[in-house]
């Protein structure tokens, strides 16, 4: 059973319980989400090749030390990191470190900045240099997907409308939806309700009603959607080692439609777009 409540009275994830945000939720939002999308643009120029992840960690964390924020990550669970840097076949979770990039290689990096106890949460592709034609396509398809998930996110579709969508786009061209990790309501809390499956059937799960806000964030693998987590408890990698690719945007259902709040202020959040403009 899903009960809606007002997201003021809930201090805690709770099962079924989907909090409904005012104004001052979509505000804090809109704030934390720009400052996301502004670390995100920043870090555009340290991802190339010779550079290692650690850099993109400390750099995003000296980005949120100096605009008030802090990186939600860093201590949740046991993780000491600013980011999540995710490299070819990983597909999410990845974690920063001292090896260097190579040309090549296409890299997510997700973030999350929490600022004035709001969350922004968002993820993007970069390519290191030039990369191939089967990675620029997966990153396009993914891209695509997520476009899917955001225009069948309005009142009165579902969240089973916005998985739908998605696996559509992936599917139709040959590549497969993550299974194992979904997008999740956020606000004063990193993690809420409802989860946002990036697959399922179209009318199915919670209704969407204004004033809900969650990330989608689907994750598409060039193989088959099968993963497995490393010894380090956090790393996910595809089992077939084929290419993953991850973008991710925090949104919020209005009375007409949908809210992005990580949307980049340069124009950078789709590389392939920004490239060619």
């Amino acid at each position: 059973m899903i009960t809606y409540v007002d997201a003021t009275t809930k201090a805690r994830r709770t099962a079924g319980v989907i909090p409904l945000h005012g104004s001052e939720g979509f505000e804090g939002m809109r704030r934390a989400g720009a400052l996301t999308a502004r670390a995100l643009d920043e870090l555009t120029p340290f991802v190339e090749a010779g550079v290692p992840t650690s850099t993109i960690d400390r750099v995003a964390y000296e980005f949120a030390r100096d605009h008030g924020a802090v990186p939600a990550t860093i201590f949740y669970k046991g993780y000491r990191h600013s980011v999540c840097t995710s490299i070819n076949h990983v597909v999410c979770h990845g974690i920063p470190d001292e090896r260097p990039l190579r040309e090549g290689d296409i890299v997510n990096v997700d973030l999350t900045l929490v600022l004035d106890g709001w969350h922004g949460d968002s993820s993007r592709m970069y390519p290191v240099g030039e990369i191939s034609r089967k990675a620029e396509r997966l990153i396009e398809i993914t891209y695509a997907g997520l476009e899917a998930g955001i225009a069948a996110a309005r009142p009165g579709n579902t969240t089973g409308d916005i998985g739908a969508a998605i696996q559509a786009v992936a599917e139709a061209e040959r590549m497969s939806v993550v299974r194992d990790f979904v997008g999740h309501g956020l606000g004063r809390l990193f993690h809420d309700e409802p989860n946002i499956l990036h697959f399922g059937t179209p009318g199915s799960g919670a209704e969407l009603k204004p004033g809900m806000i969650f990330t989608i964030e689907p994750m598409i693998n060039l193989g088959r959607p099968h993963v497995k987590i490393l010894s380090d408890g956090w790393t996910a990698v595809t089992r077939d080692r084929t290419l993953s690719a991850q973008c991710e945007h925090s949104i919020g259902i209005t009375e007409t439609g949908c809210e992005v709040f990580t949307l980049s202020p340069a124009g950078l959040f789709n590389p392939l777009a920004s490239r060619s403009a």
